[in-house]
């Protein structure tokens, strides 16, 4: 599962433009679907027969976007100007390789020479204003020529294995939770799911909600990466979640107070099956969740999330050994459920 961890990562998903992932997921799809569809927002559903057939019971979902960027100027030098897309920390992205639209056209994130600082500015945190996106262009005919004023800008990134079983890679937030899904979808699975494969949920949680309106399940598990805080300088009861202690069990969220009987049976599941587990040490963000637990009559939700350190930058870092004790609890939960 780690070279697909890769795959996906090196793919752009900038939120409203999950095109290339999600062609790439359709293909690997498509020879274990029974059906397989985009709605108009672009979420991809996918339906897998089971052994027992339950319907629309189940769902699972992971997000195919990414943050990145917007350009919405091109200067007369021809640099872009450019908003985040997302939640992005402009300290982490100073200096940085983006590719820029679907000609990925290379670029690299800019700010005034150093000497020209003046003392104030020094000593604040750069806004995303002052930033621009340095594409080599001459002035802004030649920009023109290959960009344009709302192309979208992914980060740039390598995928690699490093230290002692550690993945570094942009997008690890959600392509962990698409790898997971895309695993099982190859599996035999006990029981029909639904795979929802979603988009814009790094700028609101919007396609969830109209996927879990047309699938209409009962029960809902959420796959997700998730903020690791595990670094020096934090305390500890503020390190949300650390790598290499395995998945995340959420009971609450920012923007979700889960299920409280699912969010017990994961943790029963992980320590009847020997998986290590862990719970937010820290209340923080958000996922799917929020959506899917208050469409139509609501839906019982659970969340299965992978730690995710430096997440929304560049480059996050994952316990490779996390991802697999995440894909083998949901596996576990799935026949639970086939099973009640």
């Amino acid at each position: 599962m780690l070279n697909l961890v890769k795959e996906l990562c090196l793919l752009n998903g900038v939120s409203s433009g999950e095109d290339e992932v999600r062609d790439y997921l359709m293909e690997r799809c498509r020879p274990y679907a029974a059906s397989m569809r985009v709605d108009a927002l672009g979420n991809l559903i996918v339906f897998k027969q089971g052994e027992k057939h339950t319907g629309n019971k189940l769902m699972l979902t992971a997000h195919m976007d990414e943050v990145g960027f917007i350009v919405n100027d091109i200067t007369e030098d021809g640099y872009l100007k450019f908003a985040p897309v997302g939640g992005i920390d402009p300290r982490v992205v100073i200096g940085k390789r983006v590719s820029v639209g679907r000609g990925r056209i290379p670029g690299a994130i800019g700010l005034k020479a150093y000497h020209l600082v003046s003392t104030e500015e020094e000593k604040r945190v750069p806004d995303f204003e002052d930033l621009y996106i340095d594409i080599g262009a001459k002035d802004r005919a030649d920009a023109e020529r290959v960009t344009a004023l709302g192309d979208l800008v992914a980060f740039e990134s390598d995928a690699v294995e490093f230290g002692s079983g550690m993945l570094k890679a942009k997008a690890l937030d959600d392509r962990v939770g698409c790898a997971v899904m895309l695993k099982l979808i190859e599996e035999e699975l006990p029981m029909d799911c639904t795979f929802v494969f979603s988009v814009q949920e790094e700028v609101g949680t919007r396609g969830a909600f109209g996927a879990a309106f047309s699938v209409t399940p009962e029960i809902a598990l959420v796959l997700e990466g998730t903020t690791a805080a595990d670094l020096p300088g934090t305390d500890e009861h503020r390190r949300v979640a650390i790598l290499g202690k395995g998945p995340v069990l959420s009971f609450m969220d920012n923007g979700t107070i889960y299920d409280r009987a699912l969010f017990e049976q994961l943790r029963e599941l992980a320590e009847e099956h020997d998986i290590p587990w862990q719970t937010k040490n820290y209340l923080s963000g958000g996922n799917d969740s929020s959506a899917i637990q208050r469409t139509k009559e609501g839906v019982w939700v659970a969340a299965v999330s992978t730690p995710v350190r430096y997440l929304h930058a560049p480059s996050g870092v994952i316990c490779c050994q996390d991802l697999t004790h995440a894909h083998t609890l949901v596996k576990h939960f799935i026949e639970a459920m086939a099973a009640s």
